[in-house]
C-alpha cells in the first residue's frame, strides 16, 4: 500500500471512530492484529460487541467503499474476529459484523456511512 493510500486509511478510520463514538459506540480496540489478519476497528455498545471494517475512499473512487468487501475479507474478518473473542473470552452479549464506509470530499470532509450487520458470519 502506498503512503497515500495508508494515509487515506488512517484518517478514514479515525472519521469512522469518531462517528461509532458519537452514535454511542465504545471502541475496545484499534487496528487489531493476530496470525489470522488485523480489524479495524472492535465496539460496544449496550448489549452487543461490533466488530468493524471500515473502507475509505477518495470522493473521485469508481465504486463505494463497501463494495470491496469481498468474500475473501468478510472471512479474514471473521477468523480475525473468532482470534479476538478466543484471547478475550467468549461475549455474555451478542455480536455482530458491520462495515463503516468512508468518502473523503475534495474538501477533505469526510462522508460516513454505517452499515449495520454488512454481512453475516459463515457457520
Amino acid at each position: 500500500m502506498g503512503t497515500d493510500a495508508k494515509r487515506l486509511g488512517q484518517v478514514g478510520e479515525q472519521a469512522a471512530a469518531e462517528y461509532l463514538r458519537r452514535a454511542g459506540y465504545r471502541i475496545l480496540a484499534r487496528n487489531y492484529s493476530c496470525g489470522a489478519g488485523e480489524l479495524d476497528l472492535i465496539c460496544r455498545r449496550e448489549d452487543c460487541l461490533i466488530f468493524v471494517e471500515v473502507k475509505t475512499r477518495a470522493a473521485d473512487a469508481p465504486a463505494d467503499p463497501e463494495e470491496t468487501i469481498t468474500r475473501f475479507k468478510q472471512r479474514q474478518v471473521e477468523r480475525v474476529a473468532r482470534a479476538w473473542l478466543a484471547a478475550h473470552g467468549e461475549p455474555d452479549c451478542a455480536y455482530r459484523f458491520d462495515a463503516v464506509s468512508v468518502v473523503m470530499s475534495a474538501q477533505g470532509e469526510p462522508r460516513v456511512r454505517h452499515i449495520i450487520d454488512a454481512f453475516v458470519p459463515s457457520r
